[in-house]
């Protein structure tokens, strides 16, 4: 064995042992409170793929769209043909499209009621709330009150929530943050938004 193979394996050795170490350590199991945020590409598209490993796992499913409007986006159609998956449409269009705060916080309030049903529910093993940073950004939700209703959920139940810009104290709420950091962007270089890529 060469010297650079024998650096390799003890290397691994060690790495195996920190990680086994870990992974014993770890022995909580609840739902988890899972935050989508930043500038970056992704953070629904990563929330959908969740929703199918649950689906693997035998797991009902709810999901709500705050703000996003459209109707027509592939996880949509791939996921209303699923049995396990209830999904909720429940915006009007991103806020430059409405222009209109009442409209856009009534619209949010009777989605938060859709997500409070789910939230409630101990059948539904995942929830996500999709965008829901977003109306939280402009105060269409009161944080508290969606930080107290997240905090009540079924002792199993994980919540994922996506969205730019997520309020400090969702962030400390959330037990894993991930912030998407946009590094390029087909869009910007005038690529329209393509159908089984981005909707």
């Amino acid at each position: 064995m060469s010297d650079l193979d024998e650096r390799h394996e003890a290397r691994m050795k060690r790495k195996k042992d920190v990680v086994d170490q870990a992974i014993a350590a770890a022995q909580v199991e609840r739902g988890v409170l899972v935050v989508n945020t930043g500038t970056g590409k992704g953070k629904s598209s990563a929330a959908f793929g969740v929703v199918a490993r649950a689906l693997g796992h035998g797991m009902k499913v709810g999901v709500v769209q705050f703000i996003k409007g459209r109707s027509d986006t592939g996880e949509e159609a791939f996921y209303r043909r699923q049995p396990d998956v209830q999904w909720h449409v429940s915006g009007e269009g991103f806020t430059w499209e409405t222009q209109n705060r009442a409209r856009d916080v009534a619209t949010a309030e009777a989605a938060w009621e859709q997500a409070r049903a789910f939230l409630r529910d101990p059948a539904i093993g995942l929830v996500v709330l999709d965008e829901l940073n977003i109306a939280l950004k402009y105060h269409y939700l009161d944080v508290a009150t969606v930080i107290a209703d997240l905090a009540a959920r079924p002792t199993m139940q994980h919540v994922i929530v996506t969205g730019r810009a997520a309020p400090p104290e969702l962030v400390e709420a959330a037990d894993t943050v991930t912030d998407m950091t946009m590094v390029k962007h087909a869009f910007k270089a005038g690529v329209k938004a393509m159908p089984g890529l981005e909707w």
